[in-house]
């Protein structure tokens, strides 16, 4: 049961993860490249933080 969870949290990191990159790879026609550069920091930031979830949620279940 507890595979389940960290299966279910792998997807939904990469589904948002997938999310986030495919609407930073769109140029906004108003504001140009700056709204790219902000997105790209965006992504890399739940990148990290969607890692650090499953990584913490990995030791919580093998310490269980």
């Amino acid at each position: 049961m507890s595979m389940g969870y960290i299966v279910t949290a792998i997807i939904a990191g990469l589904i948002v993860t997938g999310l986030t990159v495919a609407i930073g790879l769109q140029k906004d026609e108003k504001y140009g490249s700056s709204t790219k550069n902000n997105l790209s920091r965006l992504t890399a930031i739940y990148v990290f933080l969607i890692l650090f979830c499953i990584i913490g949620l990995g030791i919580y279940i093998g310490n269980r």
